[in-house]
């Protein structure tokens, strides 16, 4: 098996329990890894017969643009799309972090990290 990984996908947008956030929004940062086969991609040179990173992105930021109490609904709900459209992915990880979350104190980002395989 082998790996796609996206890394540091930027996105802002209004994730949290506060109204606050809700209203001001931050920035957020997406890790994703997924797991497949790309030995006959790696032949044929073709795009059909890989997983498309540019598709990948896209779930990314159409999923993060869902607003979500958690993270951990946004990690799922990415989960969730490429497993449904993307057929060749046999395990997925993603990491959703947000960057300087308020919690009254010097902390970096908060991340979430969930994997899932095909069953």
């Amino acid at each position: 098996m082998h790996k796609i990984l996206l890394e540091n996908v930027r996105v802002f947008t209004n994730h949290g329990c506060l109204n606050e956030e809700e209203l001001i929004g931050s920035e957020y940062r997406v890790d994703l890894e997924v797991v497949t086969d790309l030995t006959r991609s790696a032949k044929s040179d073709d795009l059909s017969d890989t997983v498309d990173y540019v598709y990948l992105n896209k779930v990314i930021k159409e999923e993060m643009a869902v607003r979500s109490k958690l993270l951990e609904q946004v990690a799922q709900r990415i989960l969730d799309r490429i497993f449904k459209e993307e057929e060749m992915v046999q395990q997925a990880t993603v990491h959703v972090s947000k960057l300087n979350p308020p919690l009254g104190g010097d902390v970096e980002k908060v991340t979430i990290a969930m994997t899932q395989s095909r069953s």
